[in-house]
């Protein structure tokens, strides 16, 4: 889930982790003890955005067993926060579980799950397949981008408006009062809506919400307890930090305003989930090593789709992003964006080297170059 500044953005702000470089020792020659990693370009990339307006920001990487954990303005190294859309990737872990266990399968029609729910409009979720929910090649309209929606949820009508509950059923109630964006299959656009239907998916073939499947399968066998699913609580655990937006599209307007408490609800499985960096990269490393996903399932999830030709590093596989880095090396994760917070979580395909940050602010700072310092030393 993205607010309106990060749902333009959410392709530029998802980049993910870098292949890390080694070599055996020839015999009979001694072996030269491992470079350190240098994370000096990381903390100057968080620097840069608390000087440029963020508020605060907050890294961990990984390499390895070896970890760092960077800091600038007014944050903690354990700090908790809202993470956005790596919200999908746990979905789509579980859907691809439910898959391995012969509960449904990713080919299946939305309608064999939710009779009725896609529909009007050119909405016809016959037509449509639960995989193309989670590689974004449904064409379902994104409920984010419902002008209605935005004023209420994005605009300055947020401050009267936090604490209402949103149904799944009435976020996609909302998409379908427009046209697709295409026919399914025939291209790609990012979603919010895909992911709240995907949470509805996994609701009806598990007979529980959503996030009990992804506490159940993912966070207690992982032991990850900076991580939730918070449904309609609105606060964020502590320890953690106060999150901010100007709730405009204006970068330049005047006021500053603590978004920290919400209903997320208004996100749903597109979006609610709270962790910490260094539980996002247990999580995703996890995910990699094989430790969530059977092998087959494992290469559907990572089969990524092209997100356009404007984007001709970026790809899309389920719930998760392949990037190029400026330096080349291909990196994997997800990116997310919601009020009064911006994130990243990222790892080389083979999980050893990861990193997972965030910027208290959602009209300012880019984290695309916190990874890039990270695994290009650039920044």
């Amino acid at each position: 889930m993205t607010s309106v500044r990060a749902a333009r953005t959410v392709l530029a702000a998802t980049a993910v982790a870098a292949l890390t470089a080694g070599a055996l020792a020839a015999p009979a020659v001694a072996a030269t003890a491992p470079k350190k990693p240098d994370h000096t370009a990381t903390q100057r990339a968080l620097d840069a955005a608390v000087e440029a307006g963020v508020p605060g920001a907050v890294a961990q990487a990984r390499t390895g067993h070896a970890a760092w954990t960077g800091t600038a303005g007014e944050r903690g190294g354990k700090d908790r926060y809202r993470v956005g859309s790596i919200t999908k990737t746990f979905v789509a872990t579980v859907l691809l579980q439910l898959q391995a266990e012969n509960r449904l399968d990713l080919d299946d029609p939305v309608e064999k799950w939710l009779p009725g729910v896609v529909s009007g409009n050119g909405h016809d979720g016959r037509r449509i397949t639960v995989r193309q929910l989670l590689n974004h090649t449904s064409g379902v309209y994104d409920v984010t981008s419902d002008p209605g929606f935005q004023q209420k949820v994005f605009g300055p009508d947020f401050l009267k408006h936090r604490y209402d509950t949103w149904t799944p059923e009435q976020l996609v109630a909302v998409a379908m009062t427009h046209e697709p964006d295409f026919a399914p299959g025939t291209s790609w656009s990012y979603s919010n809506t895909n992911y709240v239907l995907a949470g509805m998916v996994i609701e009806k073939a598990t007979g529980r919400p959503y996030g009990k499947e992804v506490e159940r399968r993912i966070l207690k066998p992982l032991k990850l307890r900076a991580t939730s699913v918070p449904g309609t609580t609105v606060t964020v655990p502590q320890p953690s930090s106060r999150a901010y937006s100007k709730l405009s599209l204006d970068p330049n307007a005047p006021t500053v305003h603590d978004v920290t408490e919400l209903n997320p609800s208004l996100a749903g499985a597109a979006g609610e989930m709270i962790s910490d960096s260094n539980d996002l990269q247990t999580f995703y490393r996890a995910l990699f090593k094989g430790k969530l996903l059977p092998k087959a399932e494992m290469r559907e999830m990572t089969r990524a789709v092209p997100v356009g030709a404007e984007n001709p590093e970026f790809f899309y596989g389920l719930g998760l992003m392949k990037v190029k880095l400026s330096c080349g090396k291909e990196v994997w994760g997800h990116g997310g964006g919601i009020h009064g917070s911006s994130s990243q979580a990222v790892s080389t395909r083979d999980g050893e080297h990861s990193l997972a940050m965030n910027f208290n602010a959602d009209w300012t700072g880019d984290s695309q170059t916190v990874v890039e310092a990270e695994f290009c030393g650039r920044g």
